[in-house]
């Protein structure tokens, strides 16, 4: 065999390799982001009802269940506002706050505080059925305490406002995970 020759097979096999291999990178391991699942036991439309506080924050139950509602159709997922036209039905309890003071400038002189919102919820299906529940969801933001007490709760809202996106979306995922 001639140089000419060895050139011309070894450039026909990088080719045949690629054949081969951009079919197996493009099927690899069927990797999705995370939420883009479906919900459970094919549920098409939901109905999210106002969650339960059994906290001290005035307020709190609102402040989840809209942007619960906000995330699930920002997602595309087609929630209901009557129960019984609904496939499924998703309730929580907001199960408790909790703060924290995780930054001081003196002992009795806080720079930050950490606001924590701890939630149960259950999916349940048109035929009474639970469908899906989790315990324990939580999720956690910081905000700054200033000399004014009015400026801290306004940081304290913002906070909590953060908060329920950052829970929405972790409900939300974790509702259409298909593990």
């Amino acid at each position: 065999m001639n140089l000419k020759s060895i050139t011309a097979f070894l450039y026909h096999q990088k080719y045949i390799w690629l054949i081969i291999i951009i079919p197996l990178f493009f099927s690899a391991c069927g990797y999705r982001f995370a939420g883009s699942g479906n919900l459970p036991g094919g549920i098409q439309t939901i109905a999210i009802e106002i969650f339960q506080n059994r906290t001290s924050e005035t307020g709190l139950e609102n402040t989840i269940t809209n942007g619960l509602i906000y995330e699930f159709t920002r997602k595309g997922r087609s929630v209901q506002k009557k129960s019984k036209e609904a496939d499924a039905v998703l309730t929580g309890v907001i199960e408790s706050e909790r703060i924290t003071t995780i930054s001081r400038q003196a002992q009795q002189s806080p720079l930050a505080r950490r606001v924590e919102i701890i939630v149960n919820l259950k999916l349940t299906g048109s035929d009474g059925g639970v469908k899906w529940s989790a315990t324990g969801v939580s999720a956690f933001e910081d905000y700054n305490v200033a000399a004014d007490k009015q400026a801290t709760e306004m940081n304290k809202r913002r906070a909590i406002e953060n908060l329920s996106k950052k829970l929405a979306e972790k409900i939300h995922n974790r509702l259409t995970e298909d593990f």
